[in-house]
């Protein structure tokens, strides 16, 4: 397409994205007008390739707004492309429209939920090592990235990894509009600064004017050329606001629309806009994604009596479930040594992907596999999990399918002390809307629940253990998400312990000091803590007088708030982490918090002598 059919379309674009705004009352026509120019370009000057009545086309090149508040710009595209009406483009941000403030999952052309800055590139390093080494297609990724969000750490993690596995099917396009929210950005329009900087994270930098139609295209030409087998980065001098007067260029305007006499003006000065004009998008190779069998792969069976950690069956459990899912990927944060994800790449080393210390990067780029229709299973310590919490809450809005392993949980960790002891995972977990939190206490509840995650859509975590454990049940147990065992019980008990993971061992250490003192309990092995069993904790607490929750984790948002959220009438007592945690033994440390089998029997005489 020439140049000056590009610019009658950037100009009716920039119109879309006034009118709709402005009907909104609200949105970013100044972020959507400085990228203006690189998207239609992308779109319609015959570089980007996409079956647009088929938006879930495995092979159709992939666009992520990262700076997502750009929105009016994205629906702007796909009105000039035909697939959006200007009267759907003026509900813009209404409570029934699916052009939602930011880019989710209600608008068919969005890859990923974006809007909480610094994501998108994670979720297209995800996409492109799935075209690159997964399904093998030629489709390409792009993502626009805002300026500002180059602060954000998560980006040159992304950066880092995508340099590392060479994924020259991802471009980067850099509006580099020098204002941000509240003024002018770290390095304003040095745009030297950030050629440097991705040249050193091995990226190819094309330093280009983001409005002139002709340097742009040539960009494209170049970024999409002869491999590399390096990521490209456009970084684009652009002006925010470009098209307007009252807005170029100027602050306090982010985040702001014109009203409906400004409105006028700008659109006056766009010059003759052209309402029947639709842009042509280039379609798509016509290709399969590559065949894929899982080998089939034989561990060798443990003794039934050997005690082993949950941690250490992870790895066993996705090796051996492979077969019936072969959608299924593991990526790990530099520690699968520890979280045992390590067994798995021994028998399916493609299907394994090392995350490096980046657990934010590591969460984004799981939902751009889920995405692309795998099943990420990513591990780390739990207590590191954290530091991606908002990574892994918008993951939710993307609708993603991704299974979270959290070891190294707890005080009973030991001697490594607190940095390393995840004590807020439960919580934050619990938090996702529809997510599923489960806390295995043996290897065969660890197996039949990594099969559950396989089986379950959305966001899920396992809570793994890091000490050997006993083994508790046999292969004819079932594990169903939102179950719970009774693991003893009696027609006598005068209280239930509910506990899980190590604690679940500490409770049944308790029973048997009890029952030799004539006091008889009941023992819940609460593995799924959401959705958790209301049906057998109501049974429990009408048939005992007293419930007592004991859990390795904080009592803010874990175990025993979940045991609660169920018998909102009843009382619940509860053990959990209480004091300043710190390196020690596992049983020193089980002692110190008053969670092991001494405080457990301590307070259920406690209860019962008072009766």
């Amino acid at each position: 397409m020439n140049s000056e059919r590009l610019a009658e379309l950037a100009a009716l674009i920039r119109y879309y994205i006034i009118v709709s705004t402005t009907e909104a009352g609200s949105g970013h026509p100044t972020s959507s007008l400085s990228a203006t120019d690189l998207m239609t370009v992308l779109l319609f000057g015959g570089f980007f390739r996409t079956d647009l009545d088929n938006p879930k086309y495995v092979n159709n090149d992939r666009l992520i707004f990262s700076k997502g508040h750009a929105s009016p710009l994205f629906y702007a595209l796909y009105a000039a492309a035909g697939k959006v009406t200007e009267e759907e483009l003026l509900s813009l941000r209404k409570f029934d429209s699916p052009l939602e403030g930011h880019p989710t999952m209600r608008f068919p052309y969005t890859e990923a939920a974006t809007g909480s800055l610094g994501q998108g590139l994670s979720v297209g390093v995800g996409m492109a090592l799935n075209a690159k080494y997964l399904d093998k297609l030629s489709y390409r990724t792009f993502v626009l990235l805002g300026d500002s969000e180059m602060a954000e750490g998560s980006v040159w993690e992304a950066m880092a990894l995508a340099a590392h596995y060479k994924l020259d099917n991802l471009v980067a396009i850099l509006d580099v509009n020098r204002l941000g929210q509240r003024g002018e950005t770290m390095y304003g329009h040095h745009l030297d600064v950030y050629e440097e900087r991705a040249q050193a994270f091995g990226w190819r930098a094309l330093v280009i004017d983001g409005h002139d139609l002709e340097e742009i295209v040539r960009a494209y030409e170049q970024a999409l050329g002869a491999s590399h087998e390096k990521p490209v980065m456009i970084i684009a001098q652009t002006v925010k606001g470009k098209g307007v007067s009252l807005l170029a260029d100027h602050e306090n305007w982010h985040g702001k629309p014109l009203s409906p006499d400004d409105a006028k003006k700008a659109i006056a000065e766009l010059g003759l806009i052209d309402k029947t004009l639709r842009g042509k998008v280039a379609q798509p190779d016509a290709k399969k994604p590559a065949a894929y069998k899982p080998k089939l792969v034989a561990i060798e069976r443990r003794p039934n009596d050997m005690p082993v950690a949950t941690r250490r069956v992870y790895g066993e459990a996705l090796a051996k479930i492979h077969r019936q899912f072969p959608d299924i990927v593991a990526l790990d944060a530099e520690v699968k040594n520890s979280t045992y994800s390590e067994t798995f790449e021994e028998f399916y080393p493609d299907r394994f992907f090392e995350m490096f210390i980046a657990e934010q990067n590591m969460v984004g780029t799981a939902v751009g596999l889920s995405a692309r229709g795998k099943l990420p299973f990513c591990s780390t310590f739990a207590a590191f999990l954290t530091r991606a919490f908002d990574q892994i809450r918008m993951a939710q809005y993307s609708d993603a399918n991704i299974t979270f392993v959290g070891s190294h949980a707890g005080v009973s960790i030991g001697e490594d002390g607190p940095s390393q002891m995840g004590l807020e995972d439960i919580a934050m977990f619990r938090t996702m809307r529809g997510s599923v939190v489960l806390y295995p206490s043996d290897a065969v509840s660890m197996e039949k629940l990594v099969e559950q995650c396989a089986a379950h859509h959305g966001i899920k975590y396992i809570r793994t253990t890091r000490g050997a454990t006993s083994i508790l049940y046999s292969d004819k147990d079932d594990f169903p998400i939102g179950g719970s065992k009774v693991v003893k019980s009696s027609k006598n008990d005068a209280a239930t312990i509910v506990g899980a993971g190590v604690t679940l061992h500490e409770a049944l250490k308790a029973y048997d000091i009890l029952k030799k003192e004539g006091i008889a309990a009941r023992v819940i092995d609460l593995y799924s803590v959401k959705p958790v069993d209301e049906k057998t904790l109501r049974k429990a607490a009408v048939e005992t007088k007293h419930i007592i929750t004991v859990e390795d984790h904080y009592p803010e948002g874990g175990l025993g708030e979940a045991v609660r959220s169920a018998l909102p009438n009843v009382q619940v007592h509860s053990l959990a982490v209480t004091k300043m945690p710190r390196s020690g033994k596992t049983a020193e440390l089980l002692g110190w918090e008053e969670i092991d089998a001494v405080a457990i029997v301590k307070t259920v005489k406690g209860l019962v002598s008072v009766q």
